[in-house]
C-alpha cells in the first residue's frame, strides 16, 4: 500500500511541536499550544484530512517528505535548504496531526525517514507514504 500527495502553501507551516508554552496555576505546570502553533496545527489537519487513505495502516511504513519553502534571496528552485527550521522539529508537529487524522494507529509504525528541506517555486508539502 502506498499514500502519495503534495500539498501546496502559500507559506509552509514552519512553527515546530517544541513551541508549545507552560504556565504555572496553583504551583502546577499547565502545558499549552500558543496562537502560532494552534494556526499551523490547524492548517495542516485540514490538508492531511484531504488524502487519509481509506484503510489505516497497521504495520510498518516508510515516510518521504519534502518540505518546499518559498524561494527568498539568490536561493534557486530546488536547492537544499540549510536554514532552520530543523526536519526533527517540522517532522514532530506533522507526524502528530497525520496520527490524529488517522493515517495510522501511532508513528512508531513509522520505521524508516527521509526527510529534506528545499527552496521551491511552488512551496508546499510532498508526502510518500509506503508500507513496508
Amino acid at each position: 500500500m502506498t499514500t502519495e500527495f503534495f500539498m501546496p502553501f502559500k507559506k509552509v507551516p514552519s512553527v515546530t511541536h517544541q513551541q508549545k508554552q507552560v504556565h504555572v496555576v496553583n504551583g502546577k505546570p499547565i502545558f499549552y499550544e500558543p496562537e502560532g502553533l494552534k494556526v499551523a496545527r490547524a492548517k495542516l489537519m485540514a490538508h492531511l484530512g484531504q488524502h487519509v487513505p481509506k484503510q489505516q495502516y497497521k504495520h510498518s511504513v516508510r515516510l518521504m517528505v519534502k518540505w518546499c519553502f518559498p524561494i527568498t534571496g539568490k536561493h534557486q528552485d530546488g536547492e537544499y535548504k540549510y536554514t532552520r527550521p530543523d526536519t526533527d522539529n517540522l517532522q514532530k508537529l506533522l507526524k502528530d496531526c497525520m496520527t490524529d487524522c488517522g493515517y495510522w494507529k501511532d508513528d512508531a509504525l513509522v520505521v524508516s525517514e527521509i526527510v529534506e528541506k528545499f527552496w521551491a517555486q511552488m512551496p508546499g508539502i510532498y508526502i510518500k507514504i509506503e508500507a513496508i
